[in-house]
């Protein structure tokens, strides 16, 4: 019988993390494969890991670590085959796994990743924002170069072979270790007909901005890693333009030219069009775009902050969580 280990890691997720595991109980049960729960606890002061040891997860308490040292932390004690890596605040669906399996074992793909929806409740910003990296339902599955790790499928040795998660990035250690995965030969599959529940949404525009305003911090280490590329460096170098476009705009209104100040206005806000309008094309949806418009005008500005704050040796203190 298939044995998989499902990694979690956490952070006060009192809210979501019965409702994450009962949920992978579930889909194990379902593909009839034994199931090991393993929480990784950075530090928690709610009463998450009390439940998550409720529903018979092993809780390794490992305050003070990066996300992907949680990650690899509890892939250490693991002793499934298969591991599986999901998000506190994620609920997957009771069909996740045998399709999968499947599909791996007919030889089509060797990592997988499913779609996140937002529950009906969540603002129209968070749903939005989620609905930027989703497929239209009418999309089938297809290959991709990286994964996010909100959830993760993929064959033990696989991890293995490419040593697990980088333990020195504050964010984007998903990008990171799949980039490597997928230069070392594994198929990545973003899976669009299965989707997962992404309960951890963004409440309020404070706590959407400072999100934000973390994961952008990792583009500095990305670069570090794995080396000046295109790939890597557009987005940053896009939102410093931004800025300068700003600072552009605000001197040719001190200096009496506002006819010049609105044109460097209008152009802050090309590439947020652009962005959106490349994202929002497959939902075939006008109000969709207009609202990723202004988010990532945003976006970007937040992002423009962050590379300065990093190239500066700004730390942010935000506990690692799922």
């Amino acid at each position: 019988m298939k044995r998989i280990s499902i990694v979690i890691p956490m952070y006060n997720e009192a809210r979501h993390i019965g409702r994450t595991l009962l949920a992978a109980q579930k889909a194990a049960h379902a593909a009839n494969v034994e199931c090991e729960l393993i929480v990784v606890d950075n530090g928690s002061n709610d009463q998450g890991p009390h439940i998550a040891r409720q529903f018979g997860a092993t809780v390794l308490s490992m305050p003070g670590l990066l996300i992907g040292a949680l990650r690899n932390r509890g892939t250490a004690i693991a002793t499934g085959q298969w591991l599986a890596f999901i998000d506190a605040d994620v609920e997957m669906p009771e069909t996740w796994l045998q399709p999968l399996f499947d599909i791996e074992a007919s030889g089509q793909a060797d990592v997988f990743g499913l779609d996140l929806h937002t529950p009906a409740e969540a603002p129209w910003f968070a749903t939005a924002w989620q609905r930027r990296t989703s497929q239209p339902a009418h999309r089938a599955s297809h290959s991709v170069d990286w994964l996010p790790s909100s959830n993760l499928l993929m064959r033990r040795a696989w991890f293995d072979k490419v040593g697990g998660f980088n333990e020195a990035l504050r964010t984007g250690e998903d990008k990171e270790f799949t980039l490597r995965l997928h230069k070392q030969g594994a198929r990545l599959l973003s899976v669009n007909d299965l989707v997962a529940l992404h309960w951890g949404y963004e409440m309020n525009w404070r706590e959407w901005m400072g999100k934000e305003m973390w994961r952008q911090g990792s583009h500095l280490q990305l670069l570090r890693t794995h080396g000046m590329s295109l790939r890597l460096l557009r987005f940053p170098m896009l939102s410093l333009l931004v800025w300068l476009l700003d600072f552009l705009a605000i001197s040719a209104l001190f200096d009496g030219f506002p006819h010049h100040a609105a044109v460097m206005v209008a152009l802050t806000m090309l590439p947020g069009l652009i962005l959106s309008v490349r994202q929002s094309l497959k939902h075939r949806d006008p109000v969709l775009t207009l609202q990723l418009w202004g988010l990532h005008w945003l976006r970007l500005h937040l992002a423009g902050a962050a590379f300065i704050l990093s190239l500066c040796q700004w730390n942010a203190r935000r506990p690692a969580r799922g």
